[in-house]
This record gives structure tokens, C-alpha cells and sequence, in this order.
């Protein structure tokens, strides 16, 4: 069962909800046709309910919306992107075990 902390997004909303969050934010970029989205989707279920209040995780879906990752040259999903203060921070490409994605989130969560 998907994370009630994971929340859809779409480029109307990237500003607001990554750019200008006072938390950081771990951005999934997606689709429902990836098979490797959807192994790590329990990973980031665990990791938006561990974090509530210190991280904002977000999935986008990149056929619905096209802007954002041509704008973060997104080439290959899933690609996650870490962003505090509005920057990006870090990227992982591909799908990665849990403690790989834990070290990701880990440089902006205090």
C-alpha cells in the first residue's frame, strides 16, 4: 500500500512544492510503465514515513509531465534528485537498495 507521505506532482506545482519547500525534498522521477519504479516505490514509502516533517518525497510522472525533467535532464528513470534550499544536491540514477537511498537522504536530514 503506497505511502500517504508520497505525494504526485506535476510541473505546475515544482516550484511550490520542491524549490520553495522549508524542508528538503527527495523527487522521484517516474512512470507506470517503469518496472524498476516500482520496485523502489516501497523504499520511498518507508523513507517519506520515517521522515514526516524533515523530508518532502515526491514522484513525477515524466509522460504526463515533460518540463521538469528536460529542465534536470532526467534521461533514464527512475532518477531521483535531492534538493535543499532549493538547490539540488544530489542524483541517483537507476534503482537502488534502501541503504543506498538512506545515504541520499541522509546529507539533508537532520
Amino acid at each position: 500500500m503506497a505511502s500517504a507521505n508520497v505525494k504526485m506532482l506535476s510541473d505546475a506545482e515544482f516550484q511550490k512544492a520542491v524549490l520553495d519547500s522549508p524542508v528538503p525534498v527527495l523527487l522521484d522521477f517516474t512512470a507506470t510503465w517503469c518496472g524498476p519504479c516500482k520496485a523502489i516505490s516501497p523504499i520511498l514509502d518507508q523513507i517519506a514515513d520515517a521522515n514526516v516533517g524533515k523530508l518532502a518525497v515526491y514522484k513525477l510522472d515524466i509522460d504526463d509531465n515533460m518540463e521538469t525533467p528536460n529542465k534536470y535532464g532526467v534521461q533514464s528513470i527512475p532518477t531521483l534528485l535531492v534538493f535543499k534550499d532549493g538547490q539540488l544536491v544530489d542524483r541517483r540514477v537507476g534503482a537502488a537498495p534502501k541503504p543506498v537511498i538512506d545515504q541520499l537522504v541522509a546529507r539533508v536530514v537532520s
